[in-house]
């Protein structure tokens, strides 16, 4: 398999392969996080204009991980950033991330941010393995306690 990120367009035949994978990779969240994740109510045509806006990278054909690279004041925030369950612990959220970090140095931004669920445990860790480290906490609307961590990584 090429483990180059390509990227893909909001013209691109593989969007639908990138929405399925996200859907795939995302419902073990179902019941776990409150409220429930934003892919609930993302459709094609949204994630068309997510790529048409933003950069939608993937790994494999049909994909098999990707990410969301969104450019905001100061840092690149990589969104949605997933690995097929059938291709997790073989280094592919690396790859992503290190696509990212390049992407970053080519946009002049110094740091990469992404924000995970309070209750995913397993996330918090894996973003630490990866050199992130927690930067806040925020609180989705009508919530009283934190429900997102946001996790930020210097960009060398």
């Amino acid at each position: 398999m090429e483990l180059t990120p390509r990227r893909i367009s909001g013209g691109s035949p593989h969007l639908d392969d990138v929405l399925h994978l996200m859907r795939d990779c995302f419902a073990y969240m179902e019941g776990r996080i409150d409220p429930p994740s934003s892919l609930g109510q993302t459709t094609l045509p949204s994630l068309q204009g997510t790529a048409d806006r933003d950069e939608i990278w993937a790994i494999g054909a049909p994909p098999v991980a990707c990410v969301v690279l969104s450019v905001k004041p100061a840092v690149l925030y990589l969104g949605k950033l997933c690995v097929a369950p059938s291709h997790q612990r073989l280094g592919l959220a690396r790859h992503l991330i290190t696509h990212a970090e390049s992407r970053a140095r080519a946009l002049h931004l110094g740091q990469l941010e992404l924000q995970t669920r309070v209750e995913l445990l397993d996330n918090h860790a894996t973003f630490r393995a990866l050199g992130f480290h927690e930067y806040a906490r925020t609180a989705h609307a009508g919530f009283d306690r934190p429900t997102s961590i946001t996790l930020r990584k210097t960009v060398a």
